[in-house]
Parts: structure tokens; sequence; C-alpha cells
């Protein structure tokens, strides 16, 4: 059977490094070098195109996608050998990719990684990975200059590894921040056990991409109706309600999290999380600023919400700009989200807020 990484990345990968079968010394150093000379304030310079921009006639493709999933080939053939591997993963590729950001008017994507990331993963094969394909994404950055960033993979059965791939992936790669699931093994991001990583990322003033997964509690609970039409946006509720319960977001004021989705439930969730102090005294010092102050510094993406129910209730949770596009490509095109934001009737100057300016509030570097 031809494998996905034979099928997808062979020819797009022709002629850069092959990353198929790891980083050598050599080409590391070649890669690091290159790196340094590109410089880190040309990741993401301004995009020039042709392709119209949905919505908007005429205009040059300026948006900047936070959503945006890519899966390099050796993260793909692990996912293979352990039949984790969707249809998705397996028809990625860079043409498709960029094809679809020149549809949308996407300038520039930052790449993540989705579920199941690299959960499935021992820690030394985590490390491995998390360092093979933060350097893939890396080498895109450069290969393809203003049109991807990206959210730094952790091994994060390892802290300390986690520690360290933080310090290269931000320091030495450049990236726009670094990326975590919902939970990990049950264990949802406000537990101790994340403590160091989230007190190094606030120590940086960092940002910190979420997206969500399954809990073991929740597994086939309806018969066909897969996790990510109800689960899925409430792990992402859970594990920000954990955030700011167990008193993380109050000790890391600096650290800046992204959630997919909207928030999930979130948004539905604010009455009952708001009284939560009142209703438990023993809270009250975990979120000395108050809850809603906590959740509404957050930032939340457009990813599945572009339905006018949930943005209305977003819009009217947070303040535009604390509002990202998102479209999670390749599960959602990005048109589709861009369609959905004009047609809910965003003011000219909001939707250029979500769809670019408050990114590059975010994620400063990306200005060129």
């Amino acid at each position: 059977m031809e494998s996905a990484t034979d099928r997808d990345f062979g020819a797009i990968d022709a002629g850069r490094i092959d990353f198929r079968a790891g980083t050598s010394g050599m080409q590391r150093r070649r890669f690091l070098t290159g790196l340094a000379a590109f410089g880190a304030g040309a990741l993401i310079p301004g995009c020039v195109s042709n392709a119209p921009v949905p919505g908007v006639a005429g205009a040059q493709p300026h948006r900047i996608d936070i959503h945006h999933h890519a899966f390099p080939p050796t993260l793909v053939a692990e996912l293979a050998a352990r039949k984790l591997a969707n249809t998705f993963a397996s028809n990625w590729s860079i043409a498709r990719t960029l094809a679809d950001m020149d549809q949308a008017g996407v300038a520039t994507s930052i790449m993540s990684f989705p579920n199941p990331g690299l959960s499935f993963a021992d820690a030394p094969l985590a490390r491995r990975l998390a360092r093979e394909n933060n350097e893939y994404l890396a080498r895109l950055a450069v290969d393809y200059p203003g049109r991807f960033g990206f959210f730094g993979l952790m091994p994060v059965q390892d802290i300390d590894g986690s520690l360290r791939e933080i310090e290269y992936a931000l320091d030495v790669l450049k990236a726009q921040g670094m990326g975590m699931l919902t939970n990990y093994g049950d264990k949802w991001l406000g537990h101790k056990f994340f403590a160091p990583i989230m007190d190094e990322l606030n120590r940086r003033k960092a940002v910190l991409y979420t997206h969500p997964t399954l809990g073991s509690c929740c597994r086939n609970l309806l018969p066909d109706i897969p996790p990510t039409v109800i689960e899925y946006g409430t792990d992402t509720a859970r594990t920000i309600a954990d955030i700011v319960f167990s008193g993380t977001a109050a000790r890391c004021p600096d650290l800046k999290f992204i959630f997919s989705h909207g928030g999930g439930s979130l948004p539905y969730l604010t009455e009952r999380l708001e009284m939560m102090p009142v209703l438990d005294p023993r809270l009250r010092s975990r979120v000395p600023n108050g809850v809603l102050h906590e959740l509404q510094r957050f930032y939340y993406d457009t990813a599945w919400i572009q339905n006018p129910v949930p943005l209305a209730a977003l819009t009217r949770f947070v303040p535009v700009s604390r509002i990202v596009f998102g479209s999670d490509y390749p599960y959602r095109t990005g048109a589709e989200t861009v369609k959905g934001l004009v047609d809910f009737g965003f003011s000219a100057s909001d939707l250029h807020s979500v769809t670019r300016g408050n990114a590059l509030q975010l994620l400063p570097q990306l200005r060129a």
C-alpha cells in the first residue's frame, strides 16, 4: 500500500531537505545557518498575491490564519503506523495548503498540529518527533517567506524535554508560540504537572495555542456522532475552567492563551463559571481579579463558529479585540470561514481586526 509520505510529500519536497528520513547533523547545521541568514524578522513579511479575496473585491491577500494545520511527513508516518492517520492527514500537501490560502485571501498561516499531537508517543519518541517536526515547519517559513509561521510542538510527556523544546523553538527556530492539546491523560492544562511549562511561557510572555482532544470520560457516548461534534467543544471549556480555577491564569498574567473554536461551549457557561467563587469561597483566592477578567483576556479563534449563533455569543462574551481568524484547514476551507464572517455583518474595521489586526497585536513579529 502506498504510504501517505510517498504519495503526498515526495514531489512537493523535491529539491529541499528530505525530512522524511530525519534531519542529519549536517542538514540541521545548513538549515539553522540559512534560518539565521534569513533573519527572524523576515519570517513573516508582507505578502503580495493576485488571488481573489472572498467578500473584499480587488483586495490583496492580507488575512492571518491562526488555526491552520500541517501534517509533516515524519509525523504522518508515525500516525499511519498506528492506524491514526485520517484522510486529511494522508492527503495533506503544501500545494493544497497554498491553494486554499489564496482562495481565502490568507497571506499568512500559523501552522499547528491537531489531535492527537504527540500524545501517542513515549517520551523518547515524542522528543525526537517534536524536534523534527518543528524544524520541518521552520523550514517551510524559510522556503515560503511570508506564507507560514508555526506554533511549536512539545514532548509534553517529558517536562524537562518540553522546556528545552520551548527554548529551541522560540529562540532558534523563531516559532510564533507553542501549542498544546486541551488535556493529556486526563490532566487538563491547569494541572500542577504542567506548571513548569506555564511558568516558562509566562516568563517569556509567550503565546500558547491550544487544540481540543477527547477525555477518557467521554468516548463513544453517542453512536454515529464523532467526538469532534460535541466533546471537543466541551473539552475546550473544561481546560479553560481548569486554567482559571487552578489559579494558573492569575499566576501567569503574561501568558497569552488562544483557544480553538470560539472557546467551544465556554460562552454558554459564563454565568455558571462567574458564580463559582461565590458558591465556593475556597476558589476566591485563585481568581483574585475575577473570573470574567481572566476569560476576557484570552484569545478565541473563529474555526467552526462562522455560524451566526456562536458568533453572536462570542462577540457578546469577549471584545472583538480578542477574536482571531482561524479556518481549521484542512478540516474546513478558509473561504468557508471568510464567508461566514462576512455574512455575519462585522463592520469593516471589526472584520479587519478579526482577520488580521488582532493577530498582529498578539504576534507582533508578524509585522513586515
